[in-house]
């Protein structure tokens, strides 16, 4: 089990790991070593996460969740299996952390009468600027 949050965690075993073939650098190595790691977490069939927050995750993932609810991560940043594997564990944690927070809900508020006041006075005194500027009639303005 890996911990995310309070009440909140993965279990090792809904993770699937592959290496692949990583570009980049890395010399001769990386033609013959695999060290990239493709990760993937199947959201919807996940039986340790809550389901608001596997609703949360899914809508966090964007473009890496496939059609069946999978989320595919791809590390590739280090040249070790090892690092990479702790990157893409690192970042679908973090993922999963922030689905587990849960928004707050926008209470909709009225304007105070200090507030409408000084609206009402900034319009006022920018109204008395522009009248200031008006051409008066009878004063030869042309």
């Amino acid at each position: 089990m890996i911990p995310v949050a309070p009440r909140v965690w993965l279990d090792e075993d809904e993770i699937v790991e592959s290496f692949v073939r990583a570009s980049g650098p890395g010399g001769q190595n990386v033609n013959k070593v695999s060290t990239a790691v493709q990760l993937r977490f199947d959201v919807r069939g996940s039986k340790t996460l809550p389901d608001a927050v596997k609703e949360r995750l899914e809508r966090l993932a964007g473009r890496r969740l496939t059609k069946e609810g999978v989320i595919v991560l791809v590390a590739q940043r280090y040249r070790t299996q090892e690092q990479n594997r702790a990157d893409a564990v690192a970042r679908l944690v973090e993922m999963v952390r922030e689905a587990a927070v849960v928004p707050v809900t926008r209470r909709p508020t009225r304007p105070t009468l200090g507030s409408k006041l000084r609206r009402l006075e900034g319009k006022a005194r920018r109204a008395g600027v522009k009248a200031m500027r008006r051409d008066k009639p009878g004063t030869g303005g042309d």
